[in-house]
């Protein structure tokens, strides 16, 4: 199995048909990320950040170039056949739940990601005590809301509970879209505490990206700065140990 979990070569994105009205959102950007890197990626408005994510994750198609994931090319799979390998979460928290769904019935669904759906028994009751584990994981009480719906919690429980779906299933990629951005500063600080003990502890692999230059400096063990569509930086563990804030503000100059 490649060492590579995700392989950019080349990749382009370009919107609009007319010549006046051509956009270039990625310019021939090329990536490579192995196994268990949590890559930080940062970058100015119309750097390219959300695009790049909706490009690897299907939510776009490339104009031209190849994404791979674990040697395999995906270039050409839909979003529903990439979520085999790739979960993601939102800057929106109700992006990532089904809100008429209770919380049980969320983590049900998000440990079946990326199958063949079929008919068969539920089995809800066998993973209570496993659903339990999980949501106490979080501090913010959601396990005294097994049977709630997710559209009646509050914005930091629905992302916590999106962080558990996210990552129930060890995907082999995760992408993180400023998840903590919608929320105050206390609960902000304990999802990223939990983000970053999930990553280290299943040994994933992420991509980040987060405004929060605080966030950026503590976590993570590489770094990457897009301006224009491109990577204009990519900094190692050992160089971005070194990094202080001003360098960090540095860096989008």
């Amino acid at each position: 199995m490649s060492a590579n979990v995700l392989e950019m070569k080349d990749v382009v994105k370009i919107i609009g048909s007319e010549e006046k009205e051509r956009r270039v959102l990625i310019n021939s950007l090329s990536l490579t990320v192995k196994k268990r890197e949590f890559v930080i990626v940062l970058g100015g408005n119309g750097a390219g950040k959300s695009t790049l994510f909706n490009l690897i994750s299907g939510n776009l198609r490339l104009t031209t170039g190849k994404i791979k994931i674990l040697a395999k090319d995906i270039s050409q799979l839909s979003e529903e056949k990439r979520a085999k390998y790739i979960a993601r979460v939102f800057q929106d928290p109700k992006m990532g739940t089904a809100p008429r769904m209770n919380v049980n019935e969320n983590l049900l669904l998000a440990m079946h990601r990326g199958e063949k759906m079929r008919l068969q028994k539920r089995q809800l009751k066998q993973q209570q005590k496993y659903f339990m584990k999980l949501l106490k994981l979080t501090n913010s009480g959601l396990e005294n809301h097994l049977n709630t719906p997710t559209g009646l919690l509050s914005g930091g429980q629905r992302q916590a509970l999106s962080l558990l779906m996210s990552t129930i299933k060890n995907p082999d990629l995760l992408l993180l879209d400023e998840h903590t951005a919608a929320l105050d500063p206390k609960i902000s600080t304990q999802l990223m505490e939990l983000t970053n003990k999930r990553i280290l502890e299943n040994q994933l692999t992420c991509l980040m990206i987060t405004h929060q230059m605080e966030d950026a400096l503590k976590y993570g063990n590489r770094l990457i700065v897009l301006k224009k569509g491109k990577v204009v930086k990519d900094l190692n563990a050992e160089k971005k140990k070194q990094l202080q804030m001003d360098d960090l503000l540095h860096l989008f100059k």
